[in-house]
């Protein structure tokens, strides 16, 4: 006879009902989150559990009146390299930092894609369609094919791998803070030539962003091919630049 403490054997409670014991042995394994330096943590953890190789998707320019949307994708090694130790969120790094980061990402990465969405695309889908597109394709550039996904802010649907989203994941996943470095980068030197094609509107200054100089240039140059006529700012300035150099 079973002795009472022996799993996996049918118990009677009161009242006759069966209770199944259920072998701790048959529960999926438990990923433990520990410390692994810097921002590798998540993965870390994620690779442990048989879950990896990880890769990090971000976006650079969703705000912007004006360029690109930049998407990228980095799949980095499990190794925790010194050279990587700086990373972080884009946004808060030094134009200098991601300059430098920049090749040593592409150097070190197991694997890495950039997406460009021109701004008629974004006008012809919107910018939360193009930037879940642009992270769907992104991710289907890696090769090899990550075992997980990690996505900046929300969920990604069509990503033939498990995903989930980090809030705030740039500064939560090293994968994450190196695809916003590969993605910010790309689009910041695409502004800047795109400043001298266009100038007046001070693009390699503002990134394209609605700052009050690019308004007012908006107001006194008129809309580029490169703005997003879906804007509402870009909309009322209600008129195209005439100059035959910008005209779309």
């Amino acid at each position: 006879m079973a002795s009472a403490a022996e799993p996996g054997v049918n118990r009677k409670a009161r009242g006759g009902k069966k209770i199944q014991r259920i072998d701790r042995g048959d529960w999926p394994p438990r990923v433990v989150m520990r410390q692994a330096g810097g921002l590798r943590t998540l993965e870390a953890a994620l690779i442990r559990g048989g879950l990896g190789p990880v890769a990090g998707v971000d976006e650079a320019g969703r705000g912007c009146a004006a360029g690109p949307l930049v998407v990228a994708s980095c799949l980095l090694p499990p190794k925790a390299y010194a050279s990587l130790a700086g990373l972080d969120d884009s946004k808060k790094l030094t134009e200098n930092a991601r300059e430098q980061l920049f090749p040593i990402i592409k150097r070190l990465a197991l694997a890495w894609e950039v997406v460009v969405i021109p701004a008629w695309e974004i006008d012809a889908i919107g910018i939360h369609v193009a930037n879940i597109e642009g992270m769907r394709r992104a991710v289907a550039g890696l090769d090899p094919a990550p075992g997980y996904v990690l996505t900046d802010g929300f969920r990604v649907p069509g990503i033939p791998v498990p995903s989930l989203p980090v809030i705030g994941g740039d500064a939560s996943a090293a994968c994450i803070a190196a695809a916003s470095v590969l993605a910010k980068v790309t689009r910041d030197r695409m502004m800047v030539q795109m400043d001298e094609q266009y100038p007046g509107y001070g693009f390699a200054a503002h990134k394209g962003y609605n700052t009050p100089e690019h308004n007012e240039a908006l107001t006194r140059l008129g809309i580029t091919p490169e703005h997003r006529r879906s804007w509402r700012n870009v909309r009322e300035t209600g008129r195209v630049a005439t100059d035959t150099a910008y005209a779309g």
